[in-house]
């Protein structure tokens, strides 16, 4: 079992927006929130990281409880998360800047941290952006940027918040089939319904 989420209830502007939350993600799934605007899904995905604290209830990753900052700082990375806008990830200053930043900071020299990070834009296609500077790229290009700046540090586990915001139907098709041949567990929030049947394997609806 990758997460177990049991009795978990947020708070966000002195109200609950999920409640008694119960579900569990195992290897290889593709798990997929959806739900209206204001439902939880964004503050679900940072409360799992601890960006947002847990009123009552548990979250557990790989077998182990988490309730302090120390619990959820050793997860930042192991957990990858891609955020609903893209640029605010994206530190720069230029696409391979930017991929190679998370590398380095996991402790890799700069020579193999850049290495990484070109092979990770070649996977996903977009390697002609490397010397682009990340304030001129398009929303779909920011999109996979951060995606490519996450899958650069080898995550065990994605968080992916409405990954198709801004791509176009053959970006969309890029990103199902660059999704489908990762073989990592994801928690996707998306609002979606096509790009929603193409990949889940169970949909949990707040």
């Amino acid at each position: 079992m990758i997460l177990n989420v049991s009795d978990l209830t947020l708070y966000r502007n002195q109200q609950a927006v999920i409640s008694n939350l119960n579900f569990t993600i195992s290897e290889q799934q593709h798990f997929f929130l959806q739900g209206d605007i204001g439902t939880g899904k964004s503050t679900l995905l940072l409360a799992l990281l601890g960006f947002v604290p847990i009123h009552t209830g548990n979250i557990e990753w790989f077998g182990n409880q988490c309730k302090t900052e120390q619990d959820f700082e050793k997860l930042r990375g192991p957990v990858g998360i891609c955020f609903q806008n893209a640029e605010d990830q994206l530190f720069g200053p230029t696409v391979l800047d930017d991929v190679a930043f998370g590398c380095l900071n996991q402790g890799k020299s700069r020579e193999r941290a850049y290495e990484i990070a070109l092979e990770q834009l070649q996977k996903l296609g977009i390697e002609h952006l490397k010397s682009r500077p990340v304030n001129l790229l398009s929303g779909g290009e920011k999109n996979f940027t951060a995606l490519a700046g996450v899958l650069a540090m080898q995550p065990k586990m994605l968080l992916l918040d409405e990954p198709t915001n801004g791509l176009d139907s053959k970006n969309k098709t890029k990103l199902v089939s660059l999704l489908k041949d990762l073989s990592l567990p994801m928690l996707i929030a998306s609002h979606d319904d096509g790009f929603c049947h193409q990949l889940a394997d169970n949909v949990l609806h707040l």
